[in-house]
């Protein structure tokens, strides 16, 4: 189960990140050979999210704007499109409002990337086989989490951040079916949104 496709053993670190590099929530434990969309859907996490049992804050209004909108995450194409977790249009030659969201949620992602680098990075351990036990290699995963968070709180984070090259293993989410209508209604209103308000550097 922990025997990932580049052929050896792994467990998966998947983790929710503010705009401050922290980690504010994790998922440890995932099997190496699932990919990012079936560690999502077996978490605690997804299924806190799926109950409405997550205190979040409550939809409000667009910056400069009348538009109300749900708060959501953002992820890249390995996961699905929910009410609450906005992923990329896909396909090429997109209209330029849609390749406008694609950019602006590309832009949101990289702070992932590098939270995940800063991370790697700054503990060697995570960079090189772990020979422990499973559960204790668990356990030092969060450890070096919660390590890296509390860094970040007392010295700020780093100037030099470290951008990581995730490679994906591909979707699983097939069997979920076609994004619901509420899930594409959520995407319309901030891709209107950002084509109509667009910032100066995107």
């Amino acid at each position: 189960m922990f025997f990932n496709y580049k052929k050896y053993f792994s467990v998966v670190l998947q983790g929710v990140v503010d705009a401050r590099y922290r980690f504010i929530a994790i998922d440890v434990g995932g099997y190496g050979k699932q990919s990012d969309g079936g560690t999502f859907q077996s978490s605690d996490f997804y299924r806190a999210l799926i109950e409405k049992k997550l205190v979040l804050p409550k939809p409000a209004p667009l910056p400069e704007s009348n538009v109300v909108a749900p708060y959501v995450f953002v992820a890249d194409d390995a996961y699905p499109l929910l009410p609450f977790l906005m992923k990329p249009y896909s396909g090429s030659n997109l209209p330029l409002a849609q390749d406008c969201f694609n950019k602006r949620l590309s832009r949101c992602r990289k702070v992932v990337e590098c939270a995940f680098g800063i991370l790697n990075s700054k503990w060697c351990i995570l960079s090189k086989c772990i020979d422990t036990n499973i559960n204790l290699a668990d356990s030092i995963i969060k450890c070096v989490c919660i390590l890296h968070n509390t860094i970040i709180d007392k010295e700020g984070s780093s100037e030099n951040l470290t951008e990581v090259s995730i490679t994906r293993t591909g979707s699983v989410w097939d069997h979920l079916g076609r994004p619901s209508n509420h899930a594409k209604g959520v995407r319309d209103i901030y891709t209107a949104y950002f084509a109509t308000n667009p910032l100066s550097y995107s």
